[in-house]
């Protein structure tokens, strides 16, 4: 999830003596040390939201609860709480470091608060973090579901909750059918994105800025995930808006950086002739539907019709997961 832009690959020159040290031995290394800072944050944001949740449930106005009636009990079910609060943690993390990767390599600020290399470090770091808070969720939802498949022998139900969380299709249950293979793509993808870039030296910087850009793929895979999924803003209600709110500013940061890239070389210009005119249509209808996007995003916070469920007078009281027998 690291910027595409950068000085030696925009045609200049390095200067001499300058040598960047080899990708992954080096730089993944000093990256994971710099990371510290950032995932101990990232610890305590999720304690704080776990907190948070907790004392939601106690006091009877969680969201989650209102989906799930029979999970109201915060110290049964405390790895799901905490599968949520890794979740919105790296969702959070997630957002800042797209966003930091859009400001990098789209047009460049005339004044920046630090150096372009902090803010680089930051992106990568913050990357890593997001990695390992999206496995984590992950994680903790799997073992939420070995605790609650009690009418099986363990290692079924540890087959089970594997499958359930890593199989992309094999949960079959509500809408988790859909929406737990799109959170699998955001997973999936996120790793091996993310950790290219230290191996950028041995597939070519080229192969690695294209494969890059499906960064944003993974983001809106994620994001997609939480509004299906998200108990938390599951109705139609402030928290979903706010949701909503907040992929303005990554659309809008990607329009400007799709009108105007960093690197000359992705500029959109006139349209050329002969087999580069197809090409230069891709990208101008990129841009477009780009700015659609946003366009939409205003509209649904304007209108406030955002997608979420209307809030039931009697909500459901059946577990969302029948438990596996023999």
């Amino acid at each position: 999830m690291t910027s595409d832009a950068r000085p030696e690959e925009d045609g200049a020159v390095a200067p001499p003596g300058r040598r960047r040290p080899p990708g992954d031995r080096v730089a993944l290394r000093g990256d994971l040390r710099s990371a510290l800072p950032d995932a101990t944050a990232a610890v305590v944001v999720t304690v704080l939201v776990f907190a948070f949740l907790w004392a939601r449930m106690e006091s009877g106005a969680s969201d989650t609860v209102a989906v799930m009636p029979f999970m109201d009990d915060p110290g049964t079910y405390w790895m799901y709480l905490l599968s949520q609060a890794f979740g919105w943690s790296g969702l959070l993390w997630a957002w800042g470091t797209v966003m930091l990767g859009l400001l990098l390599s789209g047009p460049r600020p005339a004044r920046l608060p630090v150096s372009r290399q902090v803010l680089e470090r930051w992106h990568r770091t913050t990357s890593l973090t997001t990695m390992a808070l999206m496995s984590a969720h992950a994680l903790m939802f799997a073992a939420e579901l070995v605790r609650y498949e009690t009418q099986v022998a363990w290692a079924e139900r540890l087959w089970v909750a594997f499958a359930d969380t890593f199989v992309p299709g094999w949960y079959d249950s509500g809408t988790g059918r859909v929406a737990i293979p799109i959170g699998q793509g955001a997973l999936y993808l996120a790793v091996p994105l993310g950790l290219l870039f230290y191996v950028r030296h041995r597939i070519g910087a080229n192969t690695w800025r294209r494969l890059h850009r499906f960064v944003i793929v993974v983001y809106v895979l994620s994001v997609w995930h939480t509004l299906l999924y998200g108990t938390n803003v599951w109705y139609g209600e402030w928290p979903r808006t706010v949701l909503w709110l907040l992929q303005l500013p990554v659309a809008v940061l990607l329009l400007l950086r799709l009108l105007r890239p960093a690197r000359r070389a992705e500029r959109l210009g006139p349209p050329g002739g002969g087999a580069a005119r197809p090409g230069w249509w891709v990208r101008a209808a990129g841009r477009v539907a780009v700015a659609a996007v946003v366009v939409g995003l205003v509209a649904v916070v304007v209108s406030g019709r955002d997608g979420g469920r209307d809030r039931p007078a009697h909500p459901p009281a059946t577990a969302p997961h029948a438990q596996e027998t023999d």
